[in-house]
């Protein structure tokens, strides 16, 4: 080691010497800094806090509470105790209700999610045309129900349904559609198929741009046929998508109930209507709102207990890359 080298050496030593120790903060000055962050956090989140207190936890709570009253919306409430729930459950129509939602429901979403599925698959390959197929597929989520119920109200027509003029065709006589028990919520779960299929595409194209190239390319080298590889590749990378899918669209076929208002309006008959359905008669027709609100908890725990069981079964079947 040069002399010059050991002077360099002791210069730095001394100058580090000579630098004052920085200390830590104080914790009350800590304590004041994570106060002042959360108080600007609370600030930014206290709108969208309001909003959920507003606009969903109070009137769960509000509810909850009326479905133990008789209440006419004027007027005392009266206790009711657990009479509006004794109703709920021997009431016949209520059960005809809840029957056509959960058939509508097992019609309806396992349509949308293998449609939505096979329409994205074949999107893949569409190339250069592939945005505006989407942007097509898409429209019908972005359209109002009233126009969508006049356009199924007049394919669902009996006398003019160019549906019934190619059943005709070929020597079948078409159903009246909206007045057959028989067919009307397979018709209620045919126009949420074509509504909700655009939603669907989008989210089945995102997944299957995620799905590693290199398996792909690891299940050609194995030999690995098309079904092979969509079974034990694809299937596996897009299952938390098609979690969300299920438990997304099954929430929102269990509160199906603008298609059936605007196409059959106020009169319904008994086999058509859904859970929703009968809750606006009974809440703003008939003005029970107790027997109304019960009839919503009601829905509102089902529908938790159904996802919280689809998200205890997705263990053995959702695949999460790590």
């Amino acid at each position: 080691m040069t002399e010059a080298t050991k002077q360099a050496e002791s210069v730095d030593a001394a100058t580090t010497a000579a630098e004052p120790r920085k200390e830590p903060p104080p914790r009350d000055a800590l304590r004041a800094s994570r106060r002042r962050e959360s108080v600007w956090a609370l600030g930014f989140l206290g709108p969208q806090l309001i909003g959920l207190l507003v606009f969903m936890i109070g009137p769960l709570i509000f509810a909850l509470y009326l479905s133990f009253t008789n209440w006419t919306g004027f007027g005392e409430r009266t206790w009711a105790g657990f009479g509006n729930y004794a109703y709920i459950f021997t009431d016949p129509q209520i059960a005809i209700s809840a029957r056509n939602t959960v058939w509508l429901t097992v019609l309806q979403v396992p349509g949308l999610l293998l449609s939505g599925f096979i329409a994205a698959f074949f999107l893949q390959k569409a190339g250069r045309m592939t945005g505006v197929y989407r942007v097509l597929f898409f429209a019908p989520q972005v359209t109002s129900w009233v126009a969508i119920a006049a356009i199924w109200l007049w394919l669902f027509n009996p006398e003019i349904s160019p549906i019934n003029n190619s059943l005709a065709a070929v020597g079948i006589t078409g159903p009246d559609w909206l007045q057959d028990p028989n067919t009307v919520i397979l018709s209620f779960a045919l126009v949420g198929v074509w509504q909700g299929i655009g939603y669907q595409v989008v989210m089945f194209m995102a997944g299957l741009a995620n799905v590693p190239r290199a398996l792909i390319e690891a299940a050609d080298i194995d030999g690995a046929n098309g079904w092979q590889k969509l079974r034990n590749v694809t299937l596996p990378i897009l299952s938390p998508t098609i979690l969300f899918l299920s438990i997304t669209s099954i929430i929102a076929s269990f509160q199906i109930f603008d298609i059936v208002y605007v196409m059959l309006d106020t009169t319904a008959p008994s086999g058509s209507r859904t859970i929703v359905y009968e809750i606006v008669q009974i809440g703003f027709r008939q003005f029970a709102y107790g027997k109304a609100s019960a009839i919503a908890v009601c829905l509102f725990l089902s529908l938790l207990i159904l996802t919280g069981l689809q998200l205890l079964a997705q263990r053995r079947w959702v695949y999460y890359a790590e």
